[in-house]
Formats: structure tokens, C-alpha cells, sequence
């Protein structure tokens, strides 16, 4: 698994262009999942009913994980539209995004070529406007203590920008903790080390 932090869109994008008599409107939109970004296509699809082309492409999952990558040409003449789509997205450094470009056709033809440049460019201005943030990659984890080792331990998940999630007060104390996967290793033997292991920590996606 593949822990490190990757960009994503902090919001939509629409970039609008013409070209001899065609007009190019280009949407970027955050797609959490496949079927996040199959479902903002037909949303789009449903916005143009009367264009002639919605053509597409997505990057589902973290930006370097090709099997969550899908394209369209909707239509147009193979490999001019959703793969040109898609190697501006692939390329941006940026998960989690689906672009759509929705093309009303003006009479004058453009040519493989034409197309090839008219698609990926849109998608290419687009990203220059898009904004982003990043998505840290989080696992909860549960830490029992005595009541007199609280504070110590909120020291530590303040060291390690964790985020305490639920906390329960009985005989002992019982803390839910969200933190950076990347953090996990070094939170625990802290807390270790610090507490002379008599704080328990547990892993609640590894159980």
C-alpha cells in the first residue's frame, strides 16, 4: 500500500473554448471513485442532451495507479479525444479527477489532429485552474490507558498532528486516534517508549 500523500481537486473547473465554429466546454471535477466519476459523466451527459459529444476521461484512485484510469471518445474518430483527455490527466500529478468536454459541433471539421489538440488542450487549460489540496492517507488507531497517562498522550497525538475521534472514560481510558499512515510506526514506539508501554496502541484497520 502506497501511503504517501497525493493532490486532488479542491473544486470544480469549467474552461470554455472555440474552435472554427466548435465549441469546446471543458469540466474538472473531484471523483472519489469509478463510480463517482461515471456518475459526474452522465451528470454532464444530462447538461448537454444536444451536444454532439461528451467525450472523457478519469483518474479514479491515486494518480500513478493506472488500473483506476478510464476513457471515452464518445463518438468522435478513435484515439482523438478520450486518450488525449486522459495523458493530460495521467500527467498532472493529480488523483482523483475526471474531465469531461463536452463539444458542440460547428460544421467545419478539424481533423484527427485538430481533435487530438482540441481535446487534450482544453483539458491542459483546465488544470492550469484548477486548485488543489492535499489527501493524506489515515488509519485509526485505539489506545487504552490509565487516566493518569492522558495527558502524556495527547502530547504525543499533538507531536503527530493526529486527531483524537472518540474517547471513553470507564475503568480505563479508551481513545480513538485518527493519524497519517506515514506517522503510524513512529507514533507507536513513542508512545511506547514514553509511557514504559503501558499505553496499549491497536491498529483498528489491521484487526
Amino acid at each position: 500500500m502506497n501511503v504517501r500523500p497525493y493532490l486532488i481537486p479542491n473544486e470544480p473547473v469549467i474552461f470554455e473554448e472555440e474552435i472554427k465554429k466548435s465549441l469546446f466546454i471543458t469540466y474538472l471535477a473531484h471523483t472519489p471513485s469509478s463510480d463517482a466519476a461515471k456518475a459526474f459523466v452522465e451528470q454532464i451527459k444530462q447538461k448537454h442532451p444536444d451536444a454532439r459529444h461528451n467525450c472523457w476521461g478519469f483518474v479514479a484512485g491515486r494518480p500513478e495507479d493506472s488500473m483506476l484510469w478510464g476513457f471515452s471518445d464518445d463518438g468522435e474518430p478513435s484515439g482523438t479525444a478520450g486518450k488525449p483527455i486522459l495523458a493530460q490527466l495521467s500527467g498532472s500529478g493529480v488523483g482523483e479527477i475526471t474531465a469531461v468536454v463536452t463539444r458542440y459541433y460547428g460544421g467545419i471539421r478539424l481533423g484527427t489532429g485538430g481533435l487530438v489538440k482540441a481535446y487534450g488542450g482544453g483539458v491542459q487549460q483546465a488544470l492550469k485552474l484548477l486548485q488543489t489540496i492535499e489527501k493524506k492517507i489515515t488509519t485509526n488507531l485505539h489506545l487504552s490507558l490509565d487516566y493518569g497517562l492522558v495527558p502524556l498522550a495527547q502530547s504525543i497525538i499533538k507531536q503527530f498532528d493526529g486527531t483524537e475521534v472518540d474517547a471513553q472514560y470507564g475503568s480505563n481510558v479508551e481513545l480513538d486516534v485518527e493519524l497519517e499512515v506515514l506517522h503510524v510506526e513512529d507514533f507507536t514506539q513513542t508512545i511506547i517508549n514514553r509511557s514504559g508501554a503501558k499505553i496499549i496502541v491497536t491498529d483498528l484497520n489491521n484487526i
